[in-house]
């Protein structure tokens, strides 16, 4: 922030996603097409990049090469003012191993902490979809002189399992506990159905998190993980506060989509929150032009529409060309929809056909994927489980090329 406190960015995006196979067969999670024409990782940079964070690593490992060319070609930022968006690889700067966990993969890179030398280090994941002003959460951080604050969202306690569960004090904001997916956590008070479920954003005092790399180091023991080593040891310290994400505004939000955030973790996940994109009344907005999404998708024509085709409630990206009938469906750049093809409460990417006469319900289907004429998808349940994978709610997942029997 010109002016204001130096704040560092740093977006830990080194995650395998193996519960998104086969969409990560090929490449990082966050490198995975969302809502048409954006990658995953476009969400967590436009949050912080609107927020006036404008000097961000992007710290990769697994199958990073699609990830690396997307933020190099796409997030270019003025070299003038000395801002970037810069991916960093894993350089085994400690001997040669890979990183050992998110916490490893900071303390691997702190060169580029001392280089900035900044106040404060905003550390993000990079696989959730949301819209945050992360200038408020910061406040809260400089406000309360905490030495860690870590973005919580109110989730129902049955879904505690699935995330790091953090426990407020009586102040409502001090950490008391922070639980690594527990199957019976405390509720909130005055709400004992929900809980604080960590979104895997914080914003540390950067000596603060400097210390407890080197503490974590040091400790055989430990997992090297953000939320699973270095939270809770700021919480036994007492340096620990939860910034409440229904707190945050952003421009332009409506009631509706006000503190939406999509873990899209497994393909269920993945599936519904482009549902959500769909929906008569969608839950999240993309359109909100006071607070941008920012990508690149390379130069395209608009989308065509031929004599027969039709698509409603759905979202049809540039280069699209459609001749048959698509309903409740996300299509990316490039798709081909032939004569008397029908696609319903589908996920298309990049460059996909859908030949003539043929079927596809329910399915997500990666990059380059050509269903032949008169081939179904969704159509045959025990088929289809024999052919391709099927998530536990039945969505049906190809992965980039694959081919349709």
């Amino acid at each position: 922030m010109r002016g204001g406190p130096s704040v560092l960015g740093i977006v830990l995006a080194g995650g395998e996603g193996k519960r998104l196979m086969p969409l990560t067969a090929d490449r990082a999670k966050p490198a995975v097409t969302f809502g048409g024409t954006y990658r995953l990782v476009d969400f967590v940079l436009s949050n912080l990049v609107n927020g006036d964070i404008l000097r961000n690593c992007v710290l990769t490992q697994y199958k990073s090469h699609s990830l690396d060319r997307h933020v190099t070609t796409t997030w270019r930022m003025s070299s003038l003012l000395g801002n970037y968006v810069t991916p960093v690889p894993a350089q085994q700067r400690l001997g040669p191993r890979w990183y050992l966990g998110s916490a490893d993969a900071i303390l691997q890179s702190l060169n580029l902490v001392h280089d900035e030398q900044p106040d404060f280090i905003a550390v993000f994941g990079a696989d959730h979809v949301y819209r945050m002003d992360p200038r408020q959460m910061l406040q809260q951080h400089i406000d309360s002189g905490a030495g860690v604050t870590v973005a919580g969202i109110r989730v129902p306690r049955k879904e505690a399992p699935s995330f790091g569960i953090i426990t407020p004090g009586s102040d409502g904001r001090r950490v008391e506990q922070f639980l690594e997916k527990p199957t019976d956590p405390p509720g909130l008070p005055g709400d004992p159905r929900r809980v604080y479920a960590s979104m895997g954003n914080y914003i540390f005092t950067t000596k603060v998190l400097v210390d407890a790399l080197i503490r974590d180091a040091e400790d055989e023991e430990s997992a090297h993980d953000m939320g699973g080593s270095i939270l809770p040891q700021l919480t036994e310290r007492g340096a620990a506060q939860v910034y409440d994400f229904d707190d945050n505004h952003v421009p332009g939000e409506t009631a509706r989509d006000h503190g939406y955030w999509r873990d899209v973790g497994t393909l269920d996940t993945y599936y519904d929150a482009h549902m959500d994109l769909v929906a008569e009344q969608p839950e999240f907005n993309l359109y909100n032009r006071r607070w941008p999404i920012y990508t690149h998708f390379g130069q395209l024509p608009p989308a065509r529409f031929c004599a027969a085709g039709i698509a409603s409630e759905s979202i049809v990206g540039p280069g699209c060309v459609i001749s048959g009938q698509v309903t409740g469906s996300v299509l990316s750049p490039g798709v081909i929809v032939e004569p008397g093809a029908v696609v319903q409460g589908s996920v298309l990417h990049d460059n996909v056909r859908i030949g003539r006469g043929a079927v596809v319900r329910g399915a997500i289907l990666d990059k380059n994927v050509d269903v032949p004429p008169g081939a179904t998808i969704g159509v045959n349940p025990e088929r289809d489980a024999e052919l391709y994978t099927v998530s536990g709610n039945g969505v049906i997942a190809l992965g980039k090329g694959q081919q349709v029997s």
